[in-house]
Formats: structure tokens, C-alpha cells, sequence
């Protein structure tokens, strides 16, 4: 037997799977009804325990081509129930041994209906995943004490630059947890990639002559990225920028805008979101806790480029004077809706636009 206990006190006992240890963490839901792998696998849910809303996973198994990262950083897996037979042509091994091998614990069994409700109606709760509930006031007390995804960008992120070749328009990629996916977006566009470190200053990011920046996604806090948002005041003077999810959210804070903690936040790959200039939907895949604040925008010289259909918070952003934007969703949508890849080809041609630009210069 292992349980779910949560900062309320609350209690959801299940049957474990993967390590066989304990663990602790946000907990948070996500609606996607597929791609489990590369969810466990995002590293914006490093530090946290993620709950599947769908009831069975686990069904096609794991394979090397889909992870987003190699070591991810997210603390537990709860679902209802996990497939007991995979079965897939393109199948290495069970999502069972999969977190085995990662030292990942997983609970099965337990009312996911139930908790997801919770969560949604008194929002993000921190929690344990424990061999037994002897302790369980305690551990609720101590869980109410602590921040459980603090320097989680530290983490994450690449401590050495790394290239990923290519021929046509050099990038640096700021790291703050990025998904191998949009790098392999990139890619697919003859992009050559410098990754750096999230720690990076502006002055060694113009010292590689990049055609381009983008800043990745990320777990955690995006108010700790102080630095961060210096180096991205510095550099959307000069070059051409592009932010998702974390990057996004650091992009605001660089030029005067804020950021506020979501209530229960959005995690999958169903969310509308509505393009202002033209005023077409499109359905994302998304994964965050945080958001910009509207009303902190007015005085910025930012304007709101998408919103989100549900709940209309802001979506994408894009500088007034600079050739920078940023977009609060996953244009790679991996997994999820391919609606908004055409994000990366506007990149790409706000890059092409700049370079042309300095050769007439």
C-alpha cells in the first residue's frame, strides 16, 4: 500500500508502482489524455507530483524517442490505474520500470475524480507520497511549512553550453528547462543551436553572434529570474527574441510587467486560445502555474497578442518597439494539437527580416 498525503490533511490511499521509495511535492493535474511520457518527461514539472486525469495510462509503454528530457525532474506519478499489458511495435519498456529506473514513485488506485475536484477547488497543494499514514498529521503540518519548488530552474537547467548543429540561422537557446522538442522544432528549420546555461549574461550571448534568441520553458517560480530578465532587457535591443511558457513569463517581467500564481494552473493539451489580430482559435498544450498579470501591462511596452478562451488569461505577447515575442503555451506541442507551430516560422522570419535588414544597412 502507499498514500497521497496533502498539506490539508487530507489522505488517498492507492497501490504503488515504479520506486518503491517516498517522495514529496506540488501537486498538480493535468487533463491530457495521452502522452504520458513526454509529460513526465517536460522538466517544467520538476519538483512536482503530477496527477493524470485520464484513467488508464501507461497503455503504449515508453520509448527512448519520446523523452523531452533525460533526467526529469518531477517527483511522483498518481493515476487510477496503470496498464498492467502494454502493448506497442515501437515500445522499449513498461512506464512501471520506466520510473523504476528514474527512482520515480507512483500511486495507482486512488479516486484521481475526487482529488483533481479538490485541487481545482481549493488549488495547488503540496504533498507526499508515503509507505504509511502512522505520521500523517505530521507530515500535513510539515508540508504547510514548505516551499517545495524553490531554485527548481537551478535544477533543471544545463550548467555547460552545448551545440545542436545546424545550417542555416544560428540561436542561442537560453536553457531554464527546455523540451527536447523545441529544440527538434528548431531543427526542422535548419536552426544551428547554442544551448546555454540560464545563468548566461547578456554580454556572452552577444559575444556568439547569434541571428536570434529564445528563451525555453521552465518549472518554478518565474519572480527568481532576476538576472534572467536583466540579460533579456539587454539582449531584445539587438536581437530578434522569441519566449515560451517560462520564457514568456521571464520576457514579461524584463520589461515592467508581473506575474501571479494560478490557482490550480494549466496543464495539457486541450486549452483554446484566441489569436487578438485575427481572431482565430486554436487548442494548445500547456504547462504552467503562473501568469501574467493583465492590468501590469498598460505601463509596459508590451501588447497582449493571444489570450485564453477559458479563462482569458494572457496567452502571448509581443514588444512594441523590439523584434521580441513571447507565447505562454507550447508551440511544439509535443505532445498535443499542432495548431500554433506556424509560432516558430514567424521566429524565423523575424530573423530572416533582421538579417536582410543589417545587410542593406
Amino acid at each position: 500500500m502507499k498514500c497521497l498525503i496533502l498539506e490539508d490533511g487530507s489522505v488517498y490511499q492507492g497501490e504503488g508502482f515504479g520506486a518503491a521509495g517516498e517522495t514529496k511535492g506540488e501537486v498538480v493535474f493535468t487533463t491530457g489524455m495521452t502522452g504520458y511520457q513526454e509529460a513526465i518527461t517536460d522538466q517544467s514539472y520538476a519538483d512536482q507530483i503530477l496527477v493524470f486525469t485520464n484513467p488508464l495510462i501507461g497503455n503504449y509503454g515508453i520509448t527512448l524517442a519520446d523523452y523531452e528530457s533525460l533526467e526529469p525532474g518531477i517527483k511522483g506519478v498518481i493515476c487510477h490505474q496503470v496498464a498492467h499489458h502494454p502493448d506497442n511495435w515501437r515500445m522499449q519498456t513498461t512506464l512501471p520500470d520506466f520510473l523504476k529506473k528514474l527512482n520515480i514513485p507512483g500511486i495507482q488506485g486512488i479516486d484521481t475524480r475526487a482529488l483533481v475536484k479538490k485541487l481545482r477547488s481549493h488549488g495547488t497543494m503540496r504533498g507526499q507520497i508515503v509507505n504509511s499514514v502512522a505520521e500523517a498529521v505530521q507530515i500535513a503540518q510539515e508540508l504547510k511549512q514548505e516551499d517545495l519548488t524553490q531554485g527548481a530552474i537551478g535544477r533543471v537547467s544545463t550548467t555547460r553550453s552545448y551545440p545542436v548543429p545546424g545550417s542555416k540561422r544560428n540561436i542561442v537557446v537560453v536553457d531554464f528547462g527546455i523540451k527536447n522538442s523545441i529544440l527538434r522544432e528548431l531543427a526542422q528549420r535548419d536552426c544551428n543551436c547554442i544551448v546555454v546555461p540560464y545563468t548566461t549574461t547578456a554580454e556572452r550571448i552577444l559575444s556568439l553572434h547569434p541571428d536570434g534568441v529564445l528563451l525555453s520553458n521552465g518549472p518554478g517560480k518565474p519572480s527568481e529570474m532576476v538576472d534572467a530578465a536583466k540579460m533579456v532587457r539587454e539582449v531584445e535591443q539587438y536581437l530578434p527574441l522569441m519566449g515560451i511558457c517560462m520564457g514568456h513569463q521571464i520576457f514579461a517581467l524584463a520589461n515592467g510587467a508581473e506575474t501571479f500564481k494560478m490557482k490550480f494552473g494549466h496543464r495539457g493539451f486541450n486549452h483554446p486560445v484566441r489569436e487578438i489580430a485575427t481572431g482565430n482559435i486554436g487548442f494548445t498544450s500547456q504547462n504552467h502555474g503562473y501568469a501574467v498579470k493583465a492590468e501590469s501591462i498598460a505601463a509596459t511596452d508590451l501588447m497582449v497578442t493571444h489570450v485564453e478562451v477559458n479563462d482569458g488569461t494572457i496567452e502571448g505577447l509581443r514588444h512594441k518597439k523590439y523584434p521580441a515575442f513571447s507565447v505562454q503555451f507550447h508551440p511544439d506541442a509535443t505532445p498535443g494539437p499542432h495548431d500554433q507551430q506556424g509560432i516558430f516560422d514567424y521566429f524565423m522570419q523575424m530573423i530572416d527580416q533582421g538579417k536582410e535588414a543589417n545587410q542593406h544597412a
